[in-house]
């Protein structure tokens, strides 16, 4: 139990939490958010992993010393047979392709569009749930509906779906297949998005600030901009780090079935899948791969429950 200096006596529980509530104030919201997420071991960990894994991953796609050998070169004499080694960090695959420099380029393309995806996502939730909670009873009634029939419809198949209709290889904005996989999982997966910054701004638009703004003759676009979307940033960027591991484990989803990342691109599912056959003789080939995307998702996961204790006013 803490003293006070000045008494002399012991700090009561009560002076304690009025201490602590005087710094938060100095403090300030973002920089009280990061003092609390420095405080939890398990998200500070994942964020430090994490951005060692992409230091690692870019050095491994962008310096030849660390990414060593080409993804796509196939060594003719290490097909199915060359173990994890000095030369082959992480062995070979069946085809005889360095895994150390598949994984690597696996990897980024994950990242890359699972972030990419994530901020689809945001744009279109933004949009959509801002829109239904500024337009009144009957737009709020129509966007919500087809949010719901978005909701509704089977995620995966949405995306194959969508991946179908967009394999197009004349159309300019989604010839690349890593841009084709981020339209295709971000538009699908906007719905709970658009939901929480809806209700975030239903939920705004009565309290004391916003009705006193309103009072002095603030614009609608000024409260929106100025009041009420900084608000709901905390929630969001909660919910759109905990949409990255989803939107990556999509991709390797869809990898493992084969309808991801075309080959000889890298796809970390794809790697999986392949290195499944041959689990019980070069069980590298899928170890792995699968290693990588679960400390990704593990990763993601913890930062993203750090953030949601640190930026919850509910759990102060």
């Amino acid at each position: 139990m803490s003293t006070d200096a000045a008494t002399g006596g012991l700090l009561l529980p009560e002076a304690s939490r009025l201490a602590d509530l005087d710094a938060r104030r100095t403090r300030g919201l973002w920089a009280d958010a990061f003092y609390r997420l420095r405080k939890n071991r398990f998200a500070w960990f994942a964020a430090f992993v994490l951005v060692g894994m992409i230091t690692l991953v870019l050095l491994g796609n962008f310096v030849p010393a660390v990414q060593r050998h080409d993804p796509a070169f196939q060594f003719g004499t290490a097909a199915n047979s060359e173990a994890p080694s000095r030369e082959f960090w992480f062995g070979t695959d069946n085809l005889g392709r360095d895994t150390w420099a598949r994984v690597m380029q696996g990897t980024l393309i994950s990242l890359q569009i699972g972030i990419g995806a994530v901020a689809i996502q945001l744009v279109i939730g933004i949009m959509i749930g801002g829109a239904a909670a500024l337009s009144g009873r009957w737009g709020d009634n129509i966007l919500m509906r087809l949010t719901d029939l978005a909701y509704a419809f089977p995620d995966l198949l949405f995306i194959i779906l969508l991946r179908a209709v967009l394999t197009d290889k004349d159309w300019p904005v989604v010839g690349d297949d890593r841009i084709l996989m981020m339209f295709a999982i971000g538009f699908v997966a906007w719905t709970t998005i658009a939901r929480l910054v809806r209700g975030q701004m239903l939920s705004l638009h009565q309290r004391d600030y916003v009705v006193a703004a309103r009072a002095m003759g603030a614009t609608q676009r000024r409260i929106v901009f100025q009041h009420m979307l900084p608000n709901t940033l905390g929630p969001v960027i909660v919910a759109a780090t905990f949409a990255i591991p989803v939107a990556i484990f999509a991709e390797a989803a869809l990898g493992f079935i084969g309808l991801g990342i075309d080959p000889p691109t890298a796809s970390l599912g794809r790697m999986v899948a392949d290195g499944q056959r041959y689990i019980q003789v070069t069980a590298w080939m899928a170890f792995f791969p699968a290693l990588f995307i679960a400390i990704l998702m593990l990763c993601f996961t913890f930062l993203g429950d750090g953030l949601r204790d640190a930026l919850d006013p509910r759990s102060r």
